[in-house]
């Protein structure tokens, strides 16, 4: 890092070359300012890259800091982009929203103006340390650009164990055009899940970014990259299916479009009943091959079976879909007969197929057999507190428009209120 001064006062100023890496200094920084000619006080202005022990970690911020003043400008780069901070109300200290990228060299241009009118610039150049172990992510759901149902979370997976788990949720951002409530929840220490208190509201264009470049996730492991998406909530797409009505009602936008005659799980065991609550669909597969192994009995052998089927729309992980299912069209509307499926005639279920988005709540009811939360995308099974209380940091955060940054992130976010407990969203 190359440190030194400019403006009045600072000619002849000495030029400090400090390596800011394994050998780092603790607290090196970069200052402009003293005493003017004339006897009065200039504005004093710190640039820190506030590190410790044997080198600056990329978990570290950058601070910037002036006495006798305001600042008035903050411009951090590394390679092609710039680094976001936030300026206190007073505009006397600037700091890093973010943590940093390993092994990057970063350069900070900060000017203030002096209670004496005048004004003081300080450049300040350093290289963040290297890594040698980063914990990856794959984000499961949802895609860059997808358009999806109003139930849809957001699901991450982290390819080793995370032991602060704080430290991720901080650096993990949700945006939307529109102010909704939600929270993050860990399922072990490698899954992650954001969902909003109530349903998204239709058509609510969301950005999602998480800035683990450089967070330390546990030990010496950290983030290796950061993440970003965007996707568009759709139109509010609800079915409720009754166990014990043998029908499906489905709503657009709080509307009936279609009842639909079903046949569900035919029960007598747990295997072959239709688990009960708020399913989220997960795919679509056409076609899609379904055997007797998921229960331990091989296709040839007594009581097995295997099938392709097709317009099979996923709702759990214990093998749920909503299906066409020609061979029980019979029973549809009036019996279970099923192994656990939703089964609906073949034009039913090419409208349905058609018609669905991943992330569209479909809502069992008058089952004995409950949906665990766990199971597929279950995550609206439970109660809005028992969701907020799986975070680390035990609050929600609140998605602010796109365009306000203010409430975004967890940390931010979580000044705002819990509100009220409710088992579920309502549907529409």
């Amino acid at each position: 890092m190359r440190v030194g001064g400019s403006g009045p006062g600072d000619r002849g100023r000495r030029t400090a070359a400090v390596l800011v890496g394994a050998s780092m200094v603790a607290g090196a920084a970069a200052c402009s300012g003293g005493e003017d000619q004339d006897g009065t006080k200039a504005v004093r202005l710190t640039v820190s890259p506030v590190g410790g022990g044997n080198g600056l970690g990329p978990d570290s911020p950058i601070a910037v800091q002036a006495r006798g003043g305001t600042i008035e400008n903050v411009t951090v780069s590394t390679g092609d982009s710039e680094v976001e901070g936030d300026l206190n109300a007073e505009r006397t200290r600037w700091r890093s929203r973010w943590t940093l990228t390993p092994g990057a060299t970063y350069t900070v241009d900060a000017t203030a103006l002096g209670d004496d009118g005048r004004t003081r610039t300080v450049r300040s150049r350093f290289t963040t340390a290297e890594v040698e172990k980063t914990n990856d992510v794959t984000i499961e759901a949802p895609r860059d650009e997808e358009t999806v149902g109003v139930g849809m979370p957001i699901i991450m997976q982290f390819e080793s164990p995370v032991k602060d788990r704080a430290a991720v949720e901080r650096a993990l951002e949700v945006r939307a055009d529109k102010a909704v409530k939600g929270a993050w929840r860990w399922f072990g220490d490698q899954e992650v899940v954001f969902r909003t208190k109530e349903y998204w509201p239709a058509h609510t264009e969301v950005t999602f970014k998480a800035h683990l470049s450089g967070v330390r996730t546990g030990g010496d492991v950290y983030g290796g990259k950061n993440y970003s998406l965007g996707f568009k909530v759709g139109d509010s797409h609800v079915s409720t299916v009754g166990e014990d009505t043998h029908k499906m009602v489905v709503k657009a936008n709080g509307k009936k479009v279609r009842t639909i005659p079903t046949s569900m799980g035919k029960g007598g065991v747990r295997k072959y009943t239709t688990t009960n609550g708020v399913h989220l669909t997960m795919s679509k597969e056409d076609p899609t091959v379904m055997t007797s192994e998921w229960m331990g009995i091989s296709p040839g052998s007594p009581g097995g079976y295997s099938l392709t089927v097709y317009k099979s729309v996923r709702i759990s992980d214990s093998g749920e879909y909503v299906h066409s299912a020609p061979w029980s069209v019979g029973s549809q509307g009036s019996e279970n007969v099923s192994h656990g499926c939703i089964n609906i005639s073949p034009s039913n279920a090419k409208w349905f197929y058609d018609f669905t988005q991943r992330g569209d709540p479909v809502v069992v009811t008058g089952s004995d057999r409950e949906l665990e939360p766990g199971n597929g995308w279950g995550y609206w099974q439970l109660g809005w507190k028992d969701w907020v209380k799986g975070s680390a940091l035990k609050r929600p955060v609140t998605t602010a428009p796109q365009e306000d940054a203010s409430t975004v992130s967890a940390e931010q976010g979580g000044r705002a209120g819990t509100g009220q407990d409710g088992r579920r969203a309502e549907g529409d």
